[in-house]
């Protein structure tokens, strides 16, 4: 009996970590318990094939701190000749009920957002990521963002 449970767990962990074929960089990095409006979280891309295509995601994890139903992001991608591409991003973070989005089964959510498609590496980049995010009918920003736990970066090769 001890044998075929076992096998069944060396199958399973074989199946859940063989599935993710596409993956060639996925990072997280902490904002402890709230995103602080100046904390940029960086991440130090691997050099990539040149010759190959890729797709770029945000992913943030939040718990049911968070307030809002959507967030804004700033996302700056340095490039290895210099040049800084900066792009102001929005997504729903949230359902109209307030039901958090993202996928988990408990009160943490792991949120898989578009960024890029059908990108190719020439060299060493590296991504700057901060929150922006404004409460209605107010011009400062949120301070400390409540909610956001982890805020990561994922690489897939194109099919």
């Amino acid at each position: 009996m001890r044998i075929k449970n076992s096998g069944i767990l060396l199958v399973a962990a074989i199946l859940l970590f063989s599935c993710d074929k596409k993956r060639v960089f996925d990072e997280y990095k902490s904002v402890g318990s709230a995103w602080h409006k100046d904390s940029i979280v960086t991440f130090d891309l691997p050099v990539l094939d040149s010759t190959k295509r890729y797709n770029l995601f945000v992913n943030l994890r939040d718990n049911n701190n968070y307030p809002f139903n959507n967030i804004f992001l700033i996302v700056a991608l340095e490039m290895p000749n210099g040049f800084t591409r900066v792009d102001t991003l929005e997504y729903d973070m949230a359902a109209p009920d307030g039901t958090l989005l993202g996928n988990g089964f408990s009160d943490i959510k792991e949120s898989k957002l578009f960024y890029k498609e059908n990108v190719k590496f020439r060299g060493k980049y590296k991504v700057n990521i901060k929150q922006a995010l404004r409460e209605s009918g107010k011009v400062p920003g949120v301070q400390e963002l409540e909610g956001i736990t982890d805020v990561g970066f994922r690489i897939e090769q194109k099919d």
